[in-house]
């Protein structure tokens, strides 16, 4: 009787994610419905490193210059089904799942051992694999989140592979924005006479012992997104905004979707969180020898906007462009994606700042 209940109760969801399950990436098509010619659509898996890790490279054109995206936390690229983004227009765009996460998730290897060193090694080598099979001498370089931590680590490195350095919601000092965030809540909660939460807030200090607190990462998410400063100012729910698109992404298998999963309750908030945490970047990377674009959305606590334009002024770089993203929290990519394609195509693309904050140059 218990497992026909259960039958009764799982077997349709099971049924229904299978068939939103193909795992194959869409390709670009014509008005007539055929794939463009000398457009780039695959979902591989190669050898980084020794390590077997899985990417989408997608563009409309193999001949335009490659971007390698970074991400924070989890791969996000499932995010582009339900908000359509124009960088596979000017670029092609290779969006890996890095070491311990996603599609390169394995059971077998524990979050611990993944470290920053270990990621960018993986950026080296994957750039340069890329750099072979599309012919070009360099690519461009974007994290996004937790990614541009790692990015700024590997473009400090390697500088002499990548045309330009792209950061999109940059890492600076991110124990100083988890603080902030936290003063930030606390704040609004209080101004919305919501006392429920400034109860659990002030019994949840975001910093204890030089450490964040268990009790703040679990109010974290739900309360950042409540209040428009997580991953998208008009995402307020975590399950509706990225649980279920991600079970409803059709490029995805079956097994893909559950280790994305699997991989981000192994790894938590991310898996070099600590870190990130204990590694102040206005001190471990003050200087670059490549162009460096900062994209910040103005509502952005998850990291912090303020963090991110004071690292900025500290950057020395041959030329340095910040961009404030007025309609943004976290991720200005998906948020205002027309905006961010003008300026990838006007300012990076052409070593240029003209469309930049002229305040924060």
């Amino acid at each position: 009787m218990l497992l026909l209940t259960f039958l009764i109760i799982f077997l349709p969801f099971w049924i229904v994610l299978w068939i939103w399950s193909p795992g194959k990436p869409k390709p670009f098509l014509d008005e007539h419905g055929k794939a463009i010619v000398g457009s780039i659509s695959e979902k591989i898996y190669i050898d980084i490193n020794g390590v077997k890790q899985g990417m989408f490279i997608r563009g409309k054109d193999i001949t335009k210059p490659v971007l390698l995206y970074l991400h924070g936390g989890m791969p996000d690229y499932f995010l582009t089904a339900n908000y359509p983004i124009k960088l596979d227009e000017d670029f092609v765009v290779v969006w890996w799942e890095q070491r311990g996460t996603g599609m390169s998730f394995q059971s077998g290897v524990k979050s611990q051992v993944i470290s920053s060193d270990q990621l960018v090694s993986d950026a080296i080598a994957l750039t340069n694999y890329l750099r072979k099979r599309f012919s070009q001498e360099k690519i461009y370089l974007m994290g996004h989140s937790g990614g541009t931590f790692i990015g700024m680590l590997t473009a400090a490195k390697a500088p002499e592979l990548f045309h330009a350095y792209i950061g999109i919601s940059q890492v600076s000092n991110q124990l100083l924005s988890e603080q902030l965030a936290y003063n930030y809540m606390l704040e609004q909660y209080k101004k919305n006479g919501n006392r429920r939460m400034v109860q659990k807030l002030e019994m949840a200090p975001a910093i204890i012992n030089g450490s964040i607190s268990k009790q703040y990462l679990a109010l974290r998410d739900p309360c950042m997104h409540e209040l428009g400063i997580g991953t998208m100012r008009s995402m307020h729910s975590v399950l509706k905004g990225i649980f279920l698109p991600s079970l409803r992404f059709e490029e995805y298998t079956l097994k893909e979707k559950i280790n994305l999963w699997r991989s981000k309750a192994a790894s938590g908030v991310s898996a070099v969180w600590t870190e990130m945490l204990s590694t102040d970047l206005n001190k471990a990377v003050s200087k670059l020898t490549i162009p460096v674009y900062f994209m910040e959305g103005i509502y952005d606590y998850t990291c912090s906007y303020t963090l991110a334009r004071s690292y900025f002024n500290l950057i020395e770089a041959p030329i340095k462009g910040f961009y404030t993203f007025h309609q943004s929290a976290h991720s200005p990519i998906f948020e205002e994606p027309d905006k961010m394609s003008t300026i990838l195509q006007q300012d990076v693309r052409r070593n240029r700042i003209d469309l930049a904050d002229q305040d924060k140059q």
